[in-house]
This record gives C-alpha cells, structure tokens and sequence, in this order.
C-alpha cells in the first residue's frame, strides 16, 4: 500500500478506536490492538510491515521524551532503591529466565538469549497508557523503571546477537559494551539537554522554543547511536534535564503551545503504534508454517508467565533492601499491603514497542552467509508476548487494584493546596514592596490585597471542609498547622469592601462627568495589571523555590504554573506564538 493510503488507514483505525473505547469501556490501546488483529486479516493490509528503525527512531524518542517531561523527578529521587534493580538486574534475570525456557522448547541459546532481551524490559508507552488507574506514586516507580530499563535490554540484545553471528565474546567486552551503552548514552543526554538549555535561554518566540525542543530527543538519539551507546538512555537523560529547567529556560506562551501540541501528537503516534503491532502479529502468524504454531504458541503462554513469577519473586527478594515505607503509610496500610502492592506492580508490566522493535532487528542470516537460527520464532513469540501483556493484563489491572486497596494518594491533594497557600501568601507578603517599585496607587495595592486575602480564606476553608469530610482528625491538626492566617480584614470585611470598590469603578465609568485628567479606569486598569504580572512572577519564583526543595512534587507545581501561565497570556493579552 502507498504511504498516503497507510496514513488515511491508520488514522480512521485511531479515531474509531478513540469513539468506540469510552462505549465499551475498554482502554482505548486495547481496542486499538484488536483492530489492528482484525485489519490483519486482510491479505492486503498484512502488506503494511513495521521496520525496527521506524520505532527506534520516529515513534520511540517523541514518545519516551514526552514520558521523561511528565515524570516526576522527586518520585525517583525517592525511589532510586527499587528502580535501580528492577531497571538492571530484573531485566537480567528475566531475559536468562526467558532464554532458559526458550531452550527447553528447542530454540537455540543464541537465539533464547535474543528472545530474553527482547521481551524482559517492560515498556514505558504501555505503561503510561494503560496504568493511570494506579496510585501517583506507584504508577511514577513504575513509568521511571520502564524509562530505564530500556538499555539494559539493548546491551543484552547487542550482546547476544554478537554470539548469534559467531563473534568473540569476552568478560571485558561485555564490560565495554555496558560501559559505552550506559556512560555514552548519558553523556550524550546530558551534552544535547545543556546544548538546547543555552539556546533556549536567548529565544523568546513560542515556535522557535518548541521547535528546539522537538530537536532535542532526535539529537540526542542520534548521537547516542553515532557513538554506539544507549539512544533510549540518552532520550530519556535529555527529557529529564530539560523538564528540571524547563521553567527558567522557557515562556508561557510556549508552554501552553506546548502542552496543547505534544499530548496529542503523542497520543497519534501511541494509537498508530498499538494499531501496527496488531497488523505486525496478524503478519508473523501467517509466516509461521502450522507444523511450528502450536510450539511457539506454548512458548509464548510459559515466556509470558515466566516474566510474571519473575517479575513478582524478584521484587519479594529485594523488598528488605528497598527504602522503607513512611510511618504515616506504615499505619494506614493493612497486613498484607505489600504483598498486594508486588502483585499490582507485576501486572502493570507490560511489554510493548521496544521489544518488538528489538525482535524485528535480529539480522536474517549470520556472517557467514546461512540463515539465523530461530529469528522467526524469536519474532512471533515476542509479538505474542505483547499481545498477552495487553489483552489480559491490561482488563485484568483494574480490578487487581480494586482488589489491592492500595493506600490512596490524597498527599497529591494536600500539597497542592499547600503549595497554593504558600505562594499566595508570598505575594501577599511582598505586596508593598511590588506596588512602590512598579509604581501602584494606594487604592489599586488595597484591592489586590483585599482579593488575596479573600483567595487565601477560601483556600483554608476548602482545606477544612474536605478534612472534615474525611473525618480525620489527624488530618484536620495537620491543615491547621499548615493554614496561613491573614493578617488583612477577615474575609466579610474583604468582600463587602471589594464590592464598594467595583460599585465605585461601575459609577465611575458611567459618569457623565469624567476628569480625563484624573485616574481613569483605564489607568488603574493598567496598573491592576502590571501589579497581577508581577505578583504572578513572585508566585512563580516561590513555586520553583518549593520544587528545588522538594516540598512541591514536579507534576504539581506544573499543574499550578499552567494555571498562571493561562493568566499570565490573559493579562498580557498575548494571543499568538510571538
């Protein structure tokens, strides 16, 4: 099929996907798999082929930047204990697991190994599609293992495919080949992020921002590769870096274009991707001479299961050298919680992209000349890995975490308004000091006081209606001690004063007798302005002050600086990309 003709077909199949997965209630990657599956059936569609370099080098660096700038860095920080092993030496012991039970099924080892590499690495697309059920903290271990365990594959896979085509392979080369894939793939992440940091510092139009940072992860794919070293890593470094800095090296207009524009480039490339697996597995089924199905579809089932008893038993071994749980969970957790937790995190490891662009890659014949051992085997039962991950674990996850009852992440709630009281009143605070240097009158300086007091009661009185609903009274002491106490007129005060203010500026612009001479409205119109601009730009830098501390998680104080981006684009009155 030509190209335009895939393009139009890959896009009716996403849109339908899209209006179908809300009326079955089915995650709609799920439903964009079937239809893959059923358009598979068609002899012509089975035509469409998925080339490996068009998901390591199109579909992989958007989407896993875009996974890096939506992760909380504070979450690994936090985490680093359980994402270490599980992002290392989990991908290890899956892919010896795997190949070991592969061998046992007649497949050769070279080529067992190969299959290993290629299904071990839980994907990160996968899992940020499919896993927004999950608590915040457990769904951030999850996606920060699945950015990172990536490379731990592709080392596996070079390693293997060397034995596989008859190389030498020693101790010390796999130690440079760990050393390179790692070292390299973070020194070119780090090169690119702080390549774009220094242009991005002197641009100020939104399109060229954006345009940069769409730069960044091919950039530092490529030269990860150049340099044979780890071009996921290196993706994954630059978007992490660039999302830490992000708020000092960026505007507001580009961050709204930017929020409004990658989500749903994303999510096309994501359906797109899900959509040519089930193409992908419908034409690997077909290849496969029936004599060999049945085997290989038994290899898939014991691979697939394998991964999962792994994956589970892996993580009880290194639960007593993970971090220890906070006191506050400790308490609120029940016997057993743990144990729920490992089971939840087991089925939430789904296999995806990359493992199938690892299969694909597996050379055709070896260096000598003679066809590689196994390669359609590895190629079908990874497909089918992939397709079991999904359409058994991903139905299945739900109800696994309504039967988990895990701890709920109501911390989100509570430092958000935390994070609000503070700023607010941090402007409030600096309020004489911003009116005198930007020259605010008297009158206008006392509304805006009078509007954040009465912003900053109703947050104390949110505050205190969702602790008493909750009624926890540990929680209540808590909120109390976290209030702002205003020291302005209370809040009746405040309002009827507001009111007198807005009843006086309606009178004032309906006179018939306005001194242009005087303070207009349009004059403390500007002035309101120009001291909001600047109370925002006070907001932001105690936001930003409370994110390097980490009092405020990344994701939230993102949430609060999109907010006062929208207001900042709406005092500013900037309506375009300049």
């Amino acid at each position: 099929m030509e190209g335009l003709e895939v393009t139009v077909l890959l896009g009716l199949a996403v849109l339908v996907g899209t209006v179908l997965a809300p009326r079955l209630r089915v995650a709609t990657p799920l439903v964009l798999l079937v239809i893959g599956l059923l358009l598979g059936f068609v002899p012509e569609l089975r035509r469409i082929e998925l080339p490996p370099e068009t998901v390591l080098l199109l579909f992989l660096p958007i989407m896993l930047f875009w996974e890096s700038l939506t992760t909380s860095l504070r979450s690994v920080r936090r985490s680093l204990r359980y994402i270490v092993p599980m992002s290392t030496l989990l991908v290890v012991a899956s892919a010896f697991a795997v190949a070991w039970v592969a061998t046992m099924f007649g497949l050769p080892w070279p080529a067992a190994m190969i299959l290993g590499a290629a299904v071990a690495p839980p994907d990160a697309t996968a899992v940020a599609a499919l896993g927004r059920l999950l608590p915040q903290r457990t769904f951030m271990k999850l996606k920060a293992e699945s950015l990172t365990n990536d490379g731990t594959a592709l080392v596996l896979y070079a390693i293997a495919i060397s034995v596989a085509l008859g190389d030498t392979v020693t101790g010390w080369s796999i130690t440079a080949t760990v050393l390179l894939s790692y070292l390299g793939g973070a020194i070119a992440g780090i090169v690119v992020a702080a390549a774009a940091y220094a242009a991005l510092r002197r641009m100020r139009n939104a399109l060229s921002i954006n345009v940069t940072l769409l730069l960044v992860p091919f950039t530092a794919f490529l030269i990860a590769e150049l340099a044979n070293a780890s071009g996921v890593l290196a993706v994954v470094i630059a978007g992490l870096i660039i999302a830490w800095a992000s708020p000092r090296i960026t505007t507001a207009a580009s961050r709204r274009t930017a929020m409004a524009a990658w989500p749903f480039g994303v999510y096309l490339l994501n359906g797109a991707l899900f959509v040519l697996i089930g193409l992908e597995v419908q034409l690997v089924l077909h290849e496969i001479s029936p004599s060999e199905l049945w085997g290989l579809v038994l290899l898939t089932v014991a691979a697939w299961a394998v991964l999962l008893v792994v994956r589970y038993l892996f993580q009880l071994l290194v639960s007593p050298f993970s971090r220890p749980r906070s006191p506050a969970l400790s308490a609120r957790s029940g016997p057993g919680s743990l144990n729920r937790a490992r089971v939840v995190s087991t089925v939430a490891g789904f296999r995806g992209a990359v493992s199938l662009a690892i299969a694909l890659s597996v050379p055709l014949t070896t260096a000598s000349g003679d066809a590689l051992a196994g390669r359609d085997a590895v190629v079908f039962v990874t497909a089918g890995v992939i397709v079991l991950s999904l359409l058994v674990q991903g139905p299945l996850l739900p109800a696994v975490i309504r039967w988990a009852k895990l701890p709920s992440d109501d911390w989100a709630t509570d430092e958000l308004e935390l994070a609000q009281r503070t700023i607010t009143g941090a402007a409030l605070a600096a309020l004489d000091d911003i009116a005198a240097e930007h020259g605010i009158s008297d009158d206008v300086r006392e509304q805006a006081r009078r509007n954040g007091y009465a912003m900053l009661e109703l947050a104390n009185a949110r505050a205190f209606a969702r602790a008493q609903a909750a009624s926890d009274s540990d929680q209540i002491t808590q909120l109390e001690s976290m209030v702002v106490a205003p020291s302005a007129p209370d809040a009746v005060d405040a309002a009827a004063a507001g009111a007198e203010s807005v009843t006086a500026l309606t009178m004032l612009a309906a006179s018939t007798g306005i001194d242009l001479t005087q303070r207009s409205p349009l004059m403390r119109f500007e002035e309101t302005t120009r001291l909001k601009l600047a109370l925002l730009e006070r907001k932001r830098e105690v936001l930003l002050r409370l994110r390097r501390e980490g009092t405020v998680d990344d994701l939230l104080a993102r949430r609060i600086e999109a907010h006062m981006d929208a207001e900042e684009l709406r005092l500013s009155g900037v309506d375009d990309l300049a």
